[in-house]
């Protein structure tokens, strides 16, 4: 996988945003996107442009020439497993995702405040 490609693929999703959402961001069919993220092509410079205003970053750091952000780190295999394909889903199914998560990540904290009362 090309330099370009491995930074397109992690800036995007540490910005939380889905191939599909980007591609529909930059006026390009998904299929086109998906090839840009696993190396097989390469877009035209005035896209990388849009894409890094779109990402709201540098030029540089689509190439590569800073530091590019941390990999979440997930130590339970089957969560990373799930979280990677969730990635691709299209964005109603991961909101709705998220919520569901969200929902048992509050219980959670309700009921250790409610275990620290008694």
């Amino acid at each position: 996988m090309s330099v370009f490609a491995e930074r397109l693929r992690l800036l995007r999703s540490a910005r939380q945003i889905t191939q599909a959402r980007l591609a529909e961001l930059l006026e390009v069919n998904p299929r086109v996107y998906n090839r840009w993220e696993r190396g097989l092509a390469t877009p035209q410079f005035d896209t990388v442009v849009r894409i890094a205003d779109i990402l709201q970053i540098t030029l540089d750091e689509l190439a590569g020439r800073t530091p590019a952000p941390a990999e979440p780190k997930i130590h339970n295999h089957e969560l990373l497993n799930l979280y990677q394909q969730v990635d691709s889903l299209p964005d109603a199914e991961q909101q709705a995702l998220i919520l569901v998560i969200d929902s048992f990540v509050r219980k959670t904290q309700v009921q250790k405040v409610m275990n620290r009362r008694r």
